[in-house]
C-alpha cells in the first residue's frame, strides 16, 4: 500500500546476544546513539524513533555490520545534535532487532538492551559519535537483605500496576516471576514514568542492593502520588455525582411544583426582590443597577457563591431611603422652645440653627449646614445634636469616628471582598430611613490613619457641599445625594483635624460653664433626670441651692457638667437606699451640710490663698483640651553662680518664656527692687517650677506669670491671692495677645479669682463673653509687664 511503512526484518540478533552472554569481549568502540528524554536499561526492549540524518546513517551502518550500538541519554533534551559533553558517561549496548522505514524518511527501530557500559574517550564525532567502551558489571551478593528488598520492590510495584492504567497487568506477573534482583530492577525502572535524571542514577548504580533500595524509595513516592490522585479523583467523582443528583432532584421538584401550580423557591425569591425594587422608588441610575443585578441573580443557581453576594447587594439598594424624606418643621418659635428646653445658654449655636431654619423657609433648596462644635468634654456637644434634630423634626443618627483608621469604614468595602459591607455613612442612612437626617459625627478630631488609608481624607467628600451631592460608596458604587443631610461634627481640639477637612466645616466653639450656669443646668435638667434614673420621685427628695453650690465648688472641677451629674446621681442613690430600707421619713431635703455628709470629704480646694502667701508664687491661667485651668508658677533662689533651672515637664516654648522672663527681670531689677544690688543674680541660682510635673505643658502665655513670680521672689513682695494672669512677654517687656481667653476666664472664676490680668489686645475677646458668664470677674488690660507688676504684687 502506498504510504505504508516498509518493514525490513533484520536477521535474528541472537548471535550478538549470545556472544555477549558468553562473556566474549565487546568491541573496543561502538557508535553512540543519543536518546532524548529516555534512558535504556539492560535486558529491555527499546522502541525508538530515529529522525536525524547522522542517526539514520548510524543505524544503516550498524545493520550492515554487527548491529550493535550504545544508547546514551542526553543531558540537554533540547539540543538537536548533542556532543560528547552533552551526554551521560554510562549507557547500554544494544542490538537492533527490527527496523521500519517511514515515508517521511525517518526510521522506527526496536533495540534489545544488552550490557551496561562506561563510555571512554570518543574516537570520532563525524559522521556520528563513536566512543570507546568498558563493561560495568553488577555487584551483587545473595543475602537476607537482598531477598527482603526484592520482595518489597515486587510488592510495591504490583500495587502501582493495579492503580495505573498505562501499566499492563501482565507486567505485574512478569515482575513476580523474575528471580534475578538486577534484572528485576532494570525492568521496573524502565517501566516507570519518572525523570530522566532519576532513571540515569538507577542505571549508573552498580551495587544491586543500593539500586533496589533507591528503587524502593522511588516506588514508595510514586505509590503515594498514585493513591493521592485516586483519592482526589474519587472526591471529584463524588461531588459530580452529588451535583448531578441534586440537579435531577431539583428538576423533579420543579416539575412537581409546576404540576401543583406552585412556584419554586428561587423564582419566588426573585419575584419578591422584583416587588421590593418596584416599590422602592429608586432613581434611574439605581434602578438600572438593580435590574442588571437581578437578571444576573435569575441565571445563578442558589448554591453559587455569587448568589448570596448579589442578593445582599439588592437588599441594601432597596432599603436605602433614595426618595424618603421627613418634612422640616420650619416654625422658628417652636425650634427656639425645643432648643431652650433641652439646653441652657449656648446662644451662638441656637442662633445658627435658627438662621438655617430661616434660610430654609425662604429657600427650600438650600443645602444643609456642616457645623463643627468644638469644646471640652461634658458641655453638651453630642446632646445638642439630638436637640437640633428634634427642633427640625428630622431623624437623628450618631456616627462615632474616634479611633477609626480604615478608609473603608467611611466609604465601604468593594464587593470583591468577602463579607463586604457599605460604610458608616450609608449604614446610618439606612438606619435613619430618611435621606435628610441630622448626622452627628462624634470625635472627628480623634480619627487616625495607617496602611489601610486615611479616613479623614475620605471624610472630605462627605463634608464638602460641592461634592456630597454625588457621594459614592465603594460597596454600592452608585451616587447618593447627601446635600440634604445636616452634618454636625464634634471635637475637643482642632489641632489634630486636617486643615482641608477643617476648611469644609463651620466651627462653633463651646466654652465651659460658669458656677451660676452649672447651678441652673443642675436645677433645670440634671436633678430631675437623676431622680428618675434612680427610681425616686420629686416628692421624695429635694436639692437646695446651697447643696448644688457645695457640689460644684467642693466636689467637681471641670468645664462641663458630666461629673456634676455623677455626684448628683451619687446622692440620689444613697437616698434611694434609705427609702428602700424604710429609713427615710418624708421628703429628704439635701442641704449643703447634707450633701457634704453624703459625698464625704471635700475633693476640690481653693489653693490660691495658701499657694501665694509666700513670695515667688504667681497664679497663671492655661488652656487645655478639657477647658481652662489654673497654673501656679513657683520660683525660688539659693546661693550659687547665676544658673537657671526649669522643671515641671515644660515644652521648648515654655522654657524659652521662662528664660525671657528672667532676662527681663535681670535687666529691670532696679525698677523692681532698688535695694537688691547688682551682684544678686551672679551670686544666686534660680529655680522655676510648674507643679503637676507629670502633666506636659507648653505655650508662651505663662510669660507674664513667670515674670511676676520672679519679681515677687527678688522683691520679697507676695502676689495677691485673688489675681490671676495670662499673656506672652517679650524681652522689652511688651505683653502680647493669647488665645483661649474665655476658657481661662471660666477657670479663674471656678478657682475664686476676682481679678484677671490680660493683654490689652485681647480686649475684644473679653467683649464677646456675655456679662452673665463673667461672674463678677474684673479684667485688667495691660500693654507692658510693668503694669502687671503694679497690679499683682502686694
Amino acid at each position: 500500500m502506498e504510504g505504508a511503512p516498509v518493514l525490513e526484518v533484520v536477521d535474528s540478533p541472537l548471535e550478538a546476544e549470545d556472544a555477549i552472554r558468553a562473556n566474549q569481549p565487546l568491541p573496543e568502540a561502538l557508535p553512540v546513539l543519543p536518546l532524548r528524554d529516555s534512558v535504556s536499561f539492560p535486558e529491555t526492549l527499546n522502541p525508538l524513533a530515529v529522525g536525524q540524518e547522522r542517526s539514520i546513517q548510524l543505524v544503516n551502518d550498524v545493520l550492515g555490520t554487527n548491529r550493535m550500538l550504545v544508547m546514551v541519554a542526553s543531558r540537554d533534551p533540547e539540543k538537536e545534535e548533542p556532543g560528547p559533553d552533552d551526554l551521560y558517561d554510562v549507557g547500554v549496548v544494544g542490538v537492533v532487532a527490527r527496523m521500519a522505514k517511514v515515508p517521511d524518511g525517518s526510521l522506527r527501530i526496536l533495540v534489545q538492551g544488552m550490557q551496561r557500559v562506561q563510555l571512554g574517550p570518543y574516537v570520532t564525532e563525524q559522521p556520528y559519535l563513536v566512543a570507546r567502551i568498558s563493561e560495568l558489571s553488577d555487584v551483587s551478593e545473595p543475602s537476607a537483605e537482598m531477598e527482603a528488598l526484592t520482595r518489597n520492590v515486587q510488592q510495591t510495584f504490583s500495587e502501582i500496576v493495579e492503580q495505573i492504567p498505562y501499566l499492563p497487568e501482565e507486567l505485574s506477573l512478569a515482575v513476580a516471576n523474575i528471580d534475578d534482583p538486577a534484572a528485576l530492577g532494570h525492568l521496573i525502572a524502565s517501566s516507570l514514568r519518572i525523570g530522566t535524571e532519576e532513571k540515569q542514577k538507577l542505571l549508573e548504580e552498580v551495587d544491586v542492593a543500593k539500586r533496589l533500595r533507591h528503587l524502593s524509595r522511588v516506588l514508595a513516592r510514586e505509590l503515594e502520588v498514585v493513591q493521592l490522585g485516586t483519592q482526589i479523583q474519587t472526591q471529584v467523582q463524588s461531588e459530580v455525582d452529588k451535583g448531578q443528583r441534586e440537579f435531577f432532584l431539583r428538576q423533579q421538584l420543579k416539575a412537581i411544583q409546576e404540576e401543583l401550580g406552585e412556584e419554586d423557591e428561587q423564582q419566588a425569591e426573585v419575584n419578591e426582590l422584583r416587588e421590593r425594587i418596584d416599590g422602592a422608588d429608586l432613581p434611574e441610575h439605581a434602578l438600572r443597577a438593580a435590574d442588571r443585578e437581578l437578571s444576573r441573580l435569575e441565571k445563578l443557581p442558589p448554591a453559587a457563591a455569587e448568589h448570596g453576594v448579589i442578593r445582599t447587594y439588592l437588599e441594601w439598594l432597596v432599603e436605602l431611603p433614595w426618595s424618603q424624606a421627613t418634612e422640616d418643621n420650619l416654625d422658628i418659635v417652636h425650634a427656639r422652645k425645643v432648643l431652650d428646653a433641652d439646653h441652657y445658654d449656648l446662644e451662638k449655636v441656637k442662633d445658627r440653627i435658627l438662621e438655617y431654619l430661616a434660610v430654609r423657609k425662604l429657600n427650600p433648596d438650600s443645602p444643609g449646614p456642616i457645623l463643627c462644635f468644638v469644646g471640652p468634654p461634658g458641655v453638651g456637644k453630642t446632646s445638642l445634636g439630638r436637640s437640633i434634630a428634634k427642633a427640625l423634626g428630622r431623624e437623628f443618627e450618631r456616627i462615632s469616628v474616634g479611633g477609626v483608621r480604615d478608609e473603608a469604614e467611611i466609604r465601604g468595602h468593594r464587593r470583591t471582598y468577602i463579607g463586604a459591607l457599605p460604610g458608616t455613612i450609608v449604614r446610618a442612612l439606612r438606619d435613619a430611613g430618611s435621606r435628610n437626617p441630622v448626622f452627628m459625627i462624634d470625635e472627628i478630631d480623634k480619627m487616625g490613619a495607617d496602611f489601610r488609608g486615611d479616613p479623614a481624607s475620605a471624610m472630605l467628600e462627605v463634608l464638602d457641599p460641592a461634592q456630597n451631592d454625588s457621594f459614592r460608596d465603594h460597596y454600592l458604587d452608585l451616587e447618593f445625594n447627601l446635600s440634604d443631610v445636616v452634618f454636625i461634627a464634634t471635637a475637643n481640639v482642632l489641632d489634630t483635624v486636617p486643615s482641608p477637612l477643617l476648611d469644609r466645616m463651620e466651627t462653633i466653639e463651646l466654652a465651659g460653664y460658669t458656677l451660676d450656669e452649672k447651678k441652673h443646668i443642675a436645677r433645670q435638667y440634671l436633678v430631675g433626670r437623676q431622680i428618675a434614673a434612680n427610681g425616686l420621685k420629686p416628692s421624695q427628695i429635694e436639692f437646695s441651692d446651697a447643696a448644688l453650690t457645695a457640689i460644684v465648688e467642693e466636689y467637681t472641677r471641670e468645664a462641663g457638667v458630666r461629673n456634676l451629674e455623677r455626684q448628683i446621681g451619687t446622692i440620689c442613690r444613697k437616698v434611694a437606699r434609705k427609702v428602700a430600707e424604710g429609713k427615710a421619713k418624708g421628703k429628704v431635703r439635701v442641704s449643703g451640710k447634707k450633701a457634704r455628709e453624703l459625698l464625704g470629704r471635700r475633693r476640690v480646694f481653693a489653693e490660691q490663698r495658701r499657694r501665694t502667701k509666700v513670695p515667688g508664687v504667681a497664679t497663671g491661667l492655661a488652656w487645655t483640651p478639657t477647658g481652662g485651668d489654673v497654673l501656679f508658677i513657683e520660683a525660688t533662689a539659693m546661693p550659687g553662680s547665676g544658673k537657671l533651672t526649669i522643671t515641671g515637664q515644660l515644652g521648648d516654648v515654655m522654657k524659652e518664656s521662662a528664660q525671657a522672663a528672667l532676662s527681663y527681670v535681670r535687666g529691670h531689677w532696679a525698677e523692681i527692687d532698688p535695694k537688691l544690688g547688682e551682684d544678686w543674680f551672679a551670686e544666686h541660682d534660680i529655680h522655676i517650677h510648674v507643679p503637676a510635673g507629670a502633666v506636659p505643658k507648653d505655650g508662651p502665655s505663662a510669660g507674664v506669670a513667670m515674670t511676676v513670680a520672679l519679681s515677687s521672689l527678688i522683691s520679697g513682695r507676695p502676689v495677691r491671692n485673688d489675681v490671676a494672669m495670662t499673656g506672652e512677654v517679650t524681652l522689652t517687656g511688651q505683653v502680647l495677645p493669647i488665645g483661649g481667653l474665655k476658657e481661662k476666664s471660666l477657670a479663674a472664676q471656678r478657682a475664686g479669682i476676682k481679678r484677671v490680668i490680660v493683654p490689652e489686645r485681647n480686649e475684644g475677646d473679653v467683649a464677646e463673653i456675655p456679662e452673665h458668664e463673667l461672674g463678677g470677674l474684673e479684667f485688667v488690660f495691660v500693654d507692658e509687664v510693668s503694669e502687671a507688676l503694679d497690679v499683682a504684687l502686694s
